[in-house]
């Protein structure tokens, strides 16, 4: 019988080898990895990583102090008898080989890889919730889809976890084939391949290169869950050595969805085709452009041998939460909380929310960034789009000057361009009316969640979805 791994401070010490400097403290078990002093907690191993602005050997004592029973660092510290120290020439190597180990001592786990540039997050916690029909699960609420998140991913797996479903991002090429290694997926699924951080990328085949890497890392019996809505996802169909599940909303693909019906803020239904059968399903999430989510979802459940009838009734629980937030004003009306960031496929989603939900559409949109050479065309078709579902339309910032443009050459009775965020928010507190819904969406970067604040300032804003 395998015997049971255990995270503790022999494991760590081996999984380093030759990264070990000193090692320090007594033999203590740990919960997980932690990489924020503010998140630490019992049982935590702190590890001291240096940013560009924060340094975290100048918080390991707090860390400590929040119940961090061990230290990763560069260099010894000053702390007390009982917790575990470990000196290292680099913190992050070191904690990337020990989640390297880590993930290699659970022998029993099999990994779901998701990457695509929109959609990431919904499509890892929409899996996680359709494979637990069969399996134990883990799946991070967080973002963890980089050279750090992920190994922090990987040591907060409990030795009984049969799936784990990782998310896998890229700025350029090499970076997912790296995550790949680390994480071994069984099952990779590729999304959509989009123009967001194309000034980094370089081009839009560099970036589906970089999205192709999860496929091509797959192993002879994995499975690989495509979307072929998308040319360039389509385009990888021959580039892996695993089973290919096509997912869609055409009738060819092996998974695919029909007789899409949206119900805007309260979800949408469609009817579920693979495996040879069909049935009709509700997808209790706000947006019907989530159906391709669902698609890669169910496809992935299917082949990891989930039962067809499983996945419909895991897909009509569904109760993730969505990057887009719903909430409903104590004085009518609605506001589509999008402000986490912006990228032309998802502000397109969005606007598509907009335009199914019922009342007076006003919509608020700001820069979207990382574009390179397709920002002007990509803001403009924003616009054209907000001009066909909007009745009312804000926009903030250098790029969005174009979608307002745009929207105003397409027709829009009403439009509005602003310098700053309080002008905005101002203007969009004066215009809005009960029974209005009001669509906020940017790039991160604008940090529009405080136009969405004045609005709900009066009101306590909770999230109705």
């Amino acid at each position: 019988m395998t015997s049971v791994p255990t995270l503790d401070t022999s494991f760590v010490a081996a999984a380093l080898g030759d990264l070990l400097i000193e090692h320090a403290g007594p033999r203590v078990r740990f919960r997980r990895a932690v990489i924020d002093s503010r998140e630490a907690g019992d049982g935590d191993l702190f590890v001291a990583l240096q940013g560009t602005r924060v340094d975290g050997h100048q918080y390991a004592t707090a860390a400590v102090e929040r119940g961090a029973r061990g230290v990763l660092a560069r260099e010894p510290l000053d702390l007390r008898p009982d917790i575990a120290l470990f000196v290292v020439s680099d913190p992050l190597a070191a904690l990337q080989r020990i989640a390297v180990a880590w993930r290699d001592a659970l022998d029993r786990l099999q990994v779901v890889g998701v990457t695509g540039n929109v959609g990431k997050s919904t499509t890892k916690l929409i899996t996680a919730a359709l494979l637990r029909s069969r399996y134990r699960v883990q799946a991070e609420a967080q973002n963890y889809n980089n050279e750090i998140g992920v190994p922090l991913c990987l040591l907060r797996l409990r030795p009984e976890t049969e799936r784990a479903v990782i998310e896998m991002g890229m700025y350029t090429t090499g970076e997912i084939a790296l995550l790949c290694t680390w994480a071994r997926p069984q099952i990779g699924i590729v999304l959509n391949v989009g123009p967001v951080h194309l000034e980094r990328a370089g081009s839009m085949e560099a970036i589906a290169r970089a999205k192709r890497e999860l496929v091509e890392s797959l192993p002879r019996d994995g499975h690989a869950i495509l979307n072929v809505d998308d040319e360039r996802v389509r385009a990888m169909v021959g580039h892996t050595r695993a089973r290919v599940w096509t997912v869609g909303t055409s009738p060819t693909p092996d998974v695919y969805s029909a007789d899409l019906e949206s119900r805007g803020a309260d979800g949408f239904f469609f009817t579920l085709h693979a495996v040879g059968r069909s049935r009709r399903v509700h997808v209790p999430l706000p947006g019907a452009h989530l159906v391709t989510n669902v698609l890669a979802s169910a496809a992935a459940a299917l082949a990891d041998g989930v039962e067809f009838d499983a996945v419909c009734e895991s897909i009509e629980r569904l109760d993730v939460p969505t990057r887009l937030a719903i909430r409903r004003s104590t004085h009518g009306f609605t506001v589509l909380d999008d402000t986490y960031n912006a990228s032309p496929v998802a502000t397109l989603a969005a606007l598509d929310l907009l335009g199914e939900t019922p009342g007076r559409r006003i919509a608020v949109l700001g820069d979207m960034l990382e574009l390179g050479d397709l920002s002007a065309v990509e803001h403009e078709r924003v616009g054209r789009r907000a001009a066909e579902v909007a009745d009312v339309l804000l926009t903030i910032g250098s790029h969005a000057r174009g979608i307002n443009e745009a929207a105003a050459r397409a027709g829009i009775a009403e439009t509005y361009h602003f310098g700053s965020k309080e002008e905005i928010a101002a203007a969009v507190r004066a215009l809005v009316a009960p029974g209005d819904v009001v669509l906020v969406k940017a790039s991160r970067a604008l940090a529009l969640e405080s136009v969405v604040a004045e609005l709900l300032a009066s009101d306590d804003g909770a999230p109705s979805t």
